[in-house]
C-alpha cells in the first residue's frame, strides 16, 4: 500500500509538488513528477484512491455496460436458455461485479504510488496561499503542507441546475443512478451527450422504456454525420424514443413517479429521471481564490498549452479544465503537466485524442469528419466496411456496425477513421497507430497480413472499397 500519511495537527511537511486528486489526471502528473526526481504528495478527499473515474464514473458504468451487453448477447443466441428474471434486477444487483473491479483498481493504483515513493493523504485540501495547503480530516484536524508547485486534478461532478430536487428518490444524476435500488419500467434521460446516450443504450438493453431528451438538433453532432445517424437509428430500433430540440420547463415529482414538462408543451411521465446535461468542475471549497484563480461558472479552470494556469506555479489537468473530459486524455494531460513542471522541453499538449463512446455498440473515431474535410475543401475519398460482411462478426453475432476510413485521394494519407460497432474503442487503435506513423497511407492495410478471422479485417475491406472509388 502507498505511504498513507496520518493527519497530525501542527506538523509542517515540504514537497516539491503536490497533486490534488488521484484520478487519471492526478495519477499521470504524480507519476511523471516522481520519476523526474521530485518529492511528491497526492491529496484525495476519498478514503480510497482512484478518483471519480474509479468510483462513480468510467469503471462502474463500463462494468454495468459489460453486464448488460452480456445479457443482450445471451438473449440473442438461440443456443442459450433465457437468462431468467433479469429484467427485475435493480441497478445495485447488476453492478455487483463492478465493486470487485473497483477494489482491484484501487489496489493496483495504490501500488503505483508506493513504488514511486509518493506520499498519499486522505482529506479535504484547502489552498491557503501560493505555497501552503491545509488538509482537513472528518474530525477537523488539519495538517499543513508547504509546496513549490501544485497540480489541480480534482475532476468534475454532474451539473445540478436550480429547481431540480436531487434528494428526491426518483431524481438521479449519473453518480446517483449507480445506487438505483428499485425496479423502473420507464425512465427519462435528460441530455443526449455521451453519458446520456450510454445510459440510454444500457437501460433499453435491460428492457426499460427510455425517453431520451436531446437539447440539440441531433445526437453527438461533433461525430461524423453517418456515425451519428447510425447511433440514432440503432437506438430507435431498440426502442428508445428520442426527442430532439427540447428544453425543460419544470419537473413535477410524486412519491413514485416524475412528470417532465417541456417548453414545447409536452409532458412525459416516468418512474424516474436521469439528468445528464453537463458537468461542473470540483473547485468549490479549494480556496483557489486565495491565490488569484477564479474558475468559470461551471467550476472549470483555464490553462495554456503547458497546462499552466494564470498563476505560474499552479497547473491543472483532467475534467477540471473541461474538454475533452475523457479518462484517457486526462492521464496524458497530467503527464504533460508533470513534464512541463519538471522543465522538459517541447512537450506536446494532448490533441490527437481518439473518441471512445461506450454505447451498445460502441463508437470510436479519430481525425477529421466528412463535414470538416468538405468545409476545408480537402480532396478525400471514403472506404467503408460493414460488419455484417465480416466472418468474425458473423461468428460472434455482433454484425451491427461499420468501419469508415477517410483518406486523401492523391497521397492516400489517412485523414480520419470512424467506427460504430462492438469493440470499436479497440479497433480504432490499429488505424490510430498507422495515422501517426511516418508512412501514413491506406496501403498499409492491403500490404500487411492480419490474423483471420478478426475484426482487423475491416481495415482491409474498407481500404479496398475506397481504392475502388479512385480513377
Amino acid at each position: 500500500m502507498p505511504r498513507k500519511k496520518d493527519i497530525v495537527a501542527g506538523t509542517f511537511l515540504k514537497y516539491d509538488a503536490v497533486v490534488l486528486g488521484s484520478g487519471p489526471a492526478g495519477e499521470g502528473a504524480a507519476m511523471k513528477l516522481a520519476k523526474s526526481g521530485k518529492r511528491v504528495a497526492i491529496i484525495d478527499v476519498r478514503d480510497q484512491l482512484g478518483g471519480n473515474c474509479t468510483h462513480v464514473g468510467t469503471i462502474p458504468s463500463k462494468a454495468l455496460r459489460q453486464t448488460v451487453s452480456s445479457i443482450i448477447r445471451y438473449q440473442r443466441d438461440p443456443l442459450f436458455k433465457q437468462v431468467g428474471d433479469w429484467k427485475q434486477f435493480t441497478m445495485k444487483q447488476v453492478l455487483h461485479s463492478a465493486h470487485k473491479v473497483i477494489q482491484q483498481q484501487v489496489s493496483t493504483h495504490s501500488r503505483f504510488y508506493d513504488r514511486n515513493d509518493i506520499d498519499v493523504y486522505h482529506g479535504r485540501a484547502y489552498v491557503q496561499d501560493l505555497n501552503t495547503i491545509l488538509i482537513f480530516s472528518d474530525d477537523g484536524i488539519k495538517e499543513t503542507i508547504i509546496y513549490k508547485q501544485l497540480v489541480v486534478a480534482t475532476g468534475s461532478r454532474p451539473y445540478h441546475p436550480h429547481g431540480l430536487d436531487f434528494e428526491h428518490p426518483c431524481v438521479f444524476d449519473s453518480d446517483k443512478i449507480l445506487d438505483l435500488d428499485f425496479t423502473v419500467h420507464k425512465i427519462i434521460i435528460y441530455g443526449a451527450g455521451v453519458i446520456g446516450c450510454e445510459y440510454a443504450s444500457i437501460f433499453i438493453g435491460l428492457g426499460i422504456k427510455v425517453d431520451l431528451i436531446n437539447t440539440q438538433p441531433k445526437l453527438l453532432s461533433y461525430l461524423d454525420d453517418e456515425i451519428s445517424d447510425a447511433l440514432s437509428y440503432h437506438l430507435r430500433e431498440q426502442g428508445v424514443l428520442i426527442r430532439h430540440n427540447e428544453q425543460i420547463d419544470h419537473l413535477e415529482t410524486a412519491d413514485d413517479h416524475v412528470v417532465l414538462c417541456l417548453q414545447s408543451g409536452k409532458k412525459i411521465k416516468a418512474d424516474a429521471i436521469l439528468w445528464c446535461n453537463g458537468r461542473s468542475g470540483n473547485t468549490d471549497g479549494l480556496g483557489l481564490e486565495n491565490i488569484g484563480i477564479n474558475p468559470n461558472s461551471r467550476g472549470q479552470l483555464s490553462v495554456n498549452d503547458q497546462y499552466q494556469t494564470e498563476v505560474e506555479n499552479i497547473y491543472a489537468a483532467g475534467d477540471v479544465i473541461g474538454w475533452p473530459s475523457l479518462a484517457s486524455a486526462a492521464y496524458d494531460q497530467g503527464r504533460c503537466a508533470g513534464a512541463n513542471m519538471s522543465g522538459e522541453k517541447d512537450v506536446k499538449p494532448v490533441v490527437d485524442i481518439p473518441t471512445g463512446i461506450y454505447t451498445i455498440p460502441e463508437i470510436s473515431s479519430i481525425g477529421k469528419t466528412e463535414q470538416q474535410l468538405t468545409e476545408e475543401k480537402v480532396p478525400y475519398e471514403v472506404g467503408q466496411s460493414s460488419f455484417r460482411h465480416l466472418a468474425r462478426a458473423q461468428i460472434t453475432g455482433d454484425t451491427v456496425g461499420e468501419l469508415k476510413i477517410l483518406f486523401h485521394r492523391e497521397t492516400l494519407a489517412i485523414l480520419g477513421i470512424h467506427c460504430f460497432g462492438n469493440n470499436a474503442a479497440e479497433i480504432i487503435h490499429i488505424g490510430q497507430a498507422v495515422m501517426q506513423s511516418p508512412n501514413n497511407t491506406i496501403k498499409y492495410f492491403v500490404e500487411t497480413t492480419f490474423n483471420y478471422p478478426t475484426m482487423a479485417e475491416a481495415y482491409r475491406v474498407a481500404t479496398l472499397n475506397g481504392m475502388n472509388r479512385l480513377f
